[in-house]
């Protein structure tokens, strides 16, 4: 449980345009004032972020959205569907987001997060916070604030709410057009938002954690639908390797990012990361390893 004071302290170093590492349900945020490019050119530079890539703006649930973004009747759908919750809409930005929110873009990502510590800063800051994931840019994303703490030491604020329940991040769609189109796959299901507002389109504009690689540990990772066979043949070669194996959907995103945290500071030669059933949940965790993996040659 966070403290009354712990978010009132949150809120006004937000206010002053200091960074505030946030809990949510997905991972943890690097959170500054989404309205204040100087904060957002910070949350840049800590991350070692490139300029153009954009950031997702958090909002209160009670929070008017509209100010934010241009909805369309598919975002209003979604939005009412399943917000609070990890579900980001990129929509036309309204005229005042500030371009460093938006990589430089006419759009922005809005999400409003499920984590009750999240709404409760929220609410008391007031405004939005622009918060992409609290680790270094293209590592693996943070699901404690521990994980926070070993990326970047006593250098940030942490509002510690406890691991993060998903694990990984938002299902990101895009709902600047006629067409909505998936963008990124996460705990909410291309057939569930489907179900909704029909069949998704195709589009490729960027988005938060989309680039080919990221959320890559710094041990070389091998994707694998049979582990144990992969583990003999490296090890017959000589290498050391540590195994992330397939555990249920639900239980293998909430403990992905820790497990190729634990994993990548044993020291081994190569991880062997499991591939998921590529069904619902699955498929977002095969989109982060496959991300994250560095392809091996089987000669070497």
């Amino acid at each position: 449980m966070v403290s009354e004071s712990a978010i009132a302290d949150a809120a006004a170093l937000l206010r002053a345009g200091e960074l505030v590492a946030i809990p949510t349900e997905t991972v943890y945020g690097l959170g500054g004032d989404a309205l204040n490019p100087l904060a957002i050119r910070r949350i840049y530079a800590t991350k070692g972020r490139p300029a153009g890539h954009p950031v997702i703006v958090h909002l209160a649930r009670d929070a008017d959205w509209t100010k934010w973004g241009h909805f369309s009747a598919a975002a209003h759908t979604l939005a009412q569907a399943f917000w609070p919750g990890p579900l980001t809409l990129i929509l036309p930005r309204q005229a005042h987001v500030p371009l460093e929110v938006t990589g430089g873009l006419e759009t922005v990502g809005i999400r409003v997060p499920g984590h009750p510590a999240a709404q409760a800063l929220l609410s008391a800051f007031g405004s939005g916070i622009a918060a992409p994931s609290a680790n270094r840019f293209g590592g693996v994303s943070p699901t404690t604030a521990a994980h926070v703490r070993a990326e970047f030491g006593d250098t940030v604020r942490i509002l510690d709410g406890g691991p993060s329940s998903i694990g990984i991040e938002s299902t990101i769609v895009d709902v600047t057009s006629d067409s909505p189109a998936l963008l990124r796959p996460g705990s909410i299901s291309e057939e569930e938002i489907e179900a909704l507002i029909g069949p998704l389109g195709q589009s490729n504009p960027p988005a938060p954690g989309t680039l080919k690689s990221h959320y890559a540990p710094m041990t070389s990772l091998l994707l694998s639908h049979n582990p144990e066979m992969d583990r003999i043949r490296l090890e017959s070669e000589g290498r050391s390797v540590a195994v992330l194996a397939a555990t249920r959907p639900e239980e293998h995103a909430r403990n992905l990012y820790g497990e190729l945290r634990r994993l990548d500071a044993l020291g081994v030669d190569i991880l062997i990361a499991e591939m998921a059933t590529n069904v619902g949940i699955g498929l977002a965790i095969n989109d982060r390893l496959s991300r994250a993996a560095t392809k091996l040659s089987t000669d070497k």
